[in-house]
């Protein structure tokens, strides 16, 4: 199973355009919220399902600040991360991720990517597509979920695509 992540889109369709075209063929999107109405315009660019969660940026919104989404036999949280204190406590995250009991974190929020193993758990920030920070570029990440049951992720620079 390919997963596109998207996060940090802003209101940026052009961003969008650029991520579906960037990604590949995926089997779902996650959109990691700012702004995950956003997540309408990328179900209409790649006609595929999306599922997002609620960012600090997001006002009244169908998203939910948590999403669990079992995918490819994985159990990943979806979250921006602001409730979390993602920006400054990665430690945080991984606190959470242990007592949900999942494989997989996905946050947004910094606008940076992120990727490490802590113990059993990956923790994964696709980056911002539309606002990178911290010297990073426009990004969008790809979890791969292989047969066997191997998390493999990357990140994918969209500037120019």
């Amino acid at each position: 199973m390919r997963i596109g992540v998207i996060s940090d889109t802003h209101g940026d369709a052009a961003a969008i355009r650029r991520a579906v075209y960037a990604s590949g063929p995926v089997d779902l999107w996650l959109h990691a919220g700012d702004y995950s109405q956003d997540a309408n315009v990328l179900a209409e660019l790649s006609g595929l399902e999306v599922i997002a969660a609620a960012g600090n940026c997001d006002g009244p919104t169908a998203a939910k600040i948590d999403e669990f989404i079992d995918a490819g036999g994985k159990k990943i949280w979806l979250t921006h991360g602001h409730r979390y204190q993602a920006r400054a406590r990665i430690d945080e995250l991984v606190w959470w991720g242990e007592k949900y009991e999942v494989d997989i974190v996905v946050f947004g929020h910094t606008h940076v990517p992120y990727l490490a193993r802590h113990g059993r758990l990956l923790i994964f920030n696709p980056g911002s597509a539309a606002r990178p920070r911290g010297g990073s570029r426009p990004s969008i990440g790809i979890l791969t979920i292989t047969a066997d049951g191997q998390v493999e992720a990357e990140f994918i620079d969209i500037a120019g695509k």
